[in-house]
């Protein structure tokens, strides 16, 4: 019996085919209406989108355009079958064969070391881990040679059943699972043949209707036209049909390329109505804004989602920020009382610190400073500071009013170490009274700054 079914399995398969198309594999979007498309490789489900690449044309490899599609329009079983069916194909072409033959040399090798085993368990070992190889091979290899498959199973399972009945397995070891009822096999989507000239140009049409993308739409259009252009030389393809085909698609691109102007003017229009009324903080302009965007989308067709999902988008969040805006300026008009009163406290004491500039910038440049001016900074800066620490800033300006300090704190170490230096000559003390100056003056401009910004009317920056 083993030898009936060495000499089965054996011999090697035939070989594969030497000259494989290198080709990609077609595969096919069924469509719910009923439409197909043709993927050259494989099919990427992408969130809600459906990514492949379309032959645009003839050639090996063909042109090709990646397109994407709303994933709620594909006929996803179908699809899924179809993929199947062509991943068998591509297989049963170019492997399917070898990996075929190596499984018969692997069985018939398993089956050698059957005959030349002394030890009657081993034997029953090695023919069950052989069946159980060819058992699972099918379902991984898609069911290719599955009727071969099967004979040889059943040859294997007689071969089981003799070892079993005659002995020579231990005791305990005589379940009989000689039958093994496979899978079905899977539902499988016949293969379409590659789709003609005309066909293709078709297809690429109905992509282009289906495409979201003003982009993706004309791009298509033109692919089709450098088709139909080449279809004029063959005969396959009615010169009639192509005539009338290509005036179609070349007002097509027309009207796309019309649209697309009307709604970037819209676009242009209205963003620039927006970004006035954010300035201005006019929540209900931008809000009347948004309404005239869908009124318009409707009078030009609804025909580019896209560009209207942007442009609301970029309203919606001018609309937010004139929000913010009207916020701030809300709280400002409440605390304008206090504001005021700070304004009026704080101008003097800036004007004094404005009017000393001159005097701290011959201290940072070492420029010289006389004795009399050296004593009217100095009393200049006491007084200044004592105004300066008597006045309690708002709590928005607690930061910039301490900057303040922090400067005419500066401009009075500045005059001190200018002193210490004039006394002793030295000029290292003179260089520290000019850092302590630079700091003073730099201080001083960024705390003007930032209290006469928190002071004013908020604005949109």
């Amino acid at each position: 019996m083993l030898c009936g079914l060495l000499m089965h399995v054996s011999p090697a398969a035939a070989a594969a085919e030497e000259n494989v198309s290198a080709a990609a594999t077609l595969f096919r979007v069924f469509l719910k209406d009923g439409g197909t498309l043709v993927s050259y490789g494989e099919i990427a489900r992408v969130g809600d989108r459906v990514v492949f690449s379309m032959p645009t044309g003839e050639g090996n490899p063909p042109p090709l355009h990646l397109t994407t599609l709303a994933a709620d329009r594909v006929d996803w079983p179908r699809t899924e079958r179809y993929a199947e069916s062509a991943r068998s194909g591509r297989y049963i072409e170019t492997q399917a064969e070898n990996d075929y033959t190596e499984l018969s040399n692997q069985i018939a090798q398993t089956l050698n070391e059957v005959g030349q085993t002394e030890d009657a368990v081993k034997r029953l070992a090695l023919v069950e881990a052989a069946r159980r190889t060819l058992a699972a091979w099918p379902s991984q290899h898609y069911n290719y040679r599955a009727n071969d498959i099967r004979q040889l199973l059943t040859m294997l399972d007689s071969a089981i059943a003799d070892l079993r009945s005659a002995g020579q397995a231990r005791q305990g070891q005589f379940a009989f699972n000689l039958v093994t009822l496979s899978p079905p096999p899977p539902s499988y989507e016949p293969l379409l043949p590659a789709p003609s000239l005309k066909e293709s140009i078709e297809e690429v049409l109905l992509a282009a209707r289906l495409s979201d993308s003003s982009a993706d739409r004309v791009q298509l259009y033109k692919s089709a036209l450098s088709s139909l252009d080449a279809a004029r030389a063959t005969s396959t393809v009615p010169a009639e049909w192509v005539s009338t085909t290509s005036a179609t698609v070349t007002q097509a691109i027309a009207t796309e390329i019309k649209v697309d102007r009307s709604y970037e003017s819209l676009s242009r229009r209205l963003l620039r109505l927006a970004d006035v009324s954010a300035r201005q903080g006019d929540v209900r302009g931008l809000e009347r804004l948004i309404t005239r965007v869908h009124t318009n989308d409707d009078l030009l067709g609804n025909a580019r989602p896209d560009v209207v999902g942007s442009l609301v988008a970029a309203i919606e969040n001018k609309l937010d920020a004139a929000r913010r805006l009207q916020l701030a300026r809300d709280r400002y008009a409440l605390r304008l009382p206090e504001l005021t009163h700070y304004r009026l406290a704080i101008r003097g004491p800036l004007d004094q610190f404005a009017a000393l500039k001159s005097d701290l910038e011959d201290i940072k440049s070492l420029a010289g400073t006389p004795p009399g001016t050296l004593r009217f900074i100095e009393r200049a800066i006491a007084r200044l500071s004592k105004a300066a620490n008597a006045i309690q800033p708002p709590e928005e300006l607690a930061d910039a009013h301490a900057l303040f300090v922090s400067a005419i704190g500066l401009a009075q170490n500045a005059a001190s170490i200018r002193r210490e230096a004039t006394v002793d000559a030295s000029i290292g003390r003179a260089w520290d009274a000019s850092s302590a100056a630079a700091g003073a003056l730099m201080l001083g401009a960024k705390a003007r700054t930032d209290i006469q910004k928190l002071l004013r009317r908020p604005q949109l920056q």
